[in-house]
């Protein structure tokens, strides 16, 4: 990518942060107080859940979407932005709740998962009450569009989860496979979010489709790097177990590519990894990844859809909104957890 003169540099997440930090507050004090239920289980799970923080990227995407196609006005990019980045948000929680339960994993961002906490039961049925609460937020913006994307969106998700099932412990998972399971599992509510924003702001069917591609782009940039970083990092920094992806069994891009590069005794180490989800065989299989350039070719891959995205946002208007969407797209495949 070359540097434009015309154009406003490219800022770093806090720059970012701080562009979205009156929007971000608003959506924040929404979540909370669409969380109330009178059972009071579902408030402490909830919260604890939500209070965990994270980097709220999904609505962020929303309210910088609809800021960048001209949704400006004096209280930001306005109370129905604020209330659809909720849902967004909303939709996400509840796709974590359940994904740690189908993973088994006690750990995320850097504390107990709700299911280590409460058990599986309960961490399935308080997701099954965020998602019914996003969708009751949605209707109340009374939008079909909206609520098809929404609807579409999420079906979507749920064929996601059940595409990556039915890949682990499966070493034979190439990767056009493991693509279309982070498509579904990351990139379209990433998507979703981005042509949200430029639906709310009024923007035409082209600019909406601009954003749907750009959002699409950074969710495969940011869920390849996040896969790096299984086999890169540290938990500490990574907030999670180091090589849970391979304790669950899933064969995600840097092991995809170990497999295609191997000898044949890497590969009959990495597939006995891969089919017993043996943690045990962890420094084998980084030893794997590492002779065979794996995170290399991970983070060229990265990079790849992080340019398409840059991309994608060419046809929009410079301005600090669009600038930042761009500053995201780098921050995706840069990040360190």
């Amino acid at each position: 990518m070359h540097a434009d003169a015309s154009r406003p540099s490219v800022p770093d997440l806090a720059t970012i942060q701080a562009l979205a930090r009156a929007d971000m507050a608003a959506v924040d004090a929404l979540i909370r107080s669409r969380l109330a239920s009178d059972v009071v289980l579902i408030n402490q799970v909830a919260e604890y859940i939500i209070g965990a923080g994270g980097k709220r990227l999904r609505p962020m995407l929303l309210l910088l979407a609809a800021g960048a196609l001209g949704k400006r006005g004096e209280h930001g990019v306005g109370a129905d932005a604020h209330q659809l980045a909720a849902v967004v948000e909303f939709i996400h929680t509840s796709t974590l709740l359940h994904d740690d339960v189908v993973d088994e994993s006690d750990l995320r961002r850097g504390r107990k998962t709700a299911n280590a906490v409460w058990g599986n039961a309960t961490s399935v049925l308080v997701g099954d009450f965020l998602y019914s609460r996003s969708f009751q937020l949605m209707v109340e913006l009374d939008s079909m569009p909206v609520q098809r994307l929404l609807a579409d969106t999420t079906n979507r998700i749920a064929e996601g989860e059940v595409l990556q099932l039915l890949h682990v412990r499966n070493p034979d998972t190439d990767e056009a496979a493991y693509l279309r399971v982070i498509e579904r599992k990351t990139a379209v509510l990433f998507a979703a979010a981005t042509r949200l924003g430029a639906m709310l702001a009024g923007a035409g069917e082209a600019d909406c489709d601009a954003m749907h591609d750009y959002g699409l782009n950074l969710g495969y940039a940011f869920q390849i790097a996040d896969d790096v970083l299984d086999y890169a990092s540290d938990a500490d920094t990574l907030g999670k177990n180091l090589g849970d992806d391979l304790a669950e069994g899933k064969a995600t891009l840097p092991l995809i590519h170990a497999m295609v590069r191997g000898d044949e005794a890497m590969r009959a180490t990495l597939r006995r990894a891969i089919e017993t989800g043996d943690a045990d065989a962890l420094p084998d299989v980084l030893a794997a990844i590492h002779a065979t350039g794996g995170l290399d070719y991970s983070r060229g891959r990265a990079l790849e859809f992080a340019h398409a995205a840059e991309a994608a946002l060419a046809r929009l208007p410079d301005n600090e909104y669009v600038a930042a969407l761009r500053g995201l797209a780098r921050y995706a495949v840069s990040r360190d957890h």
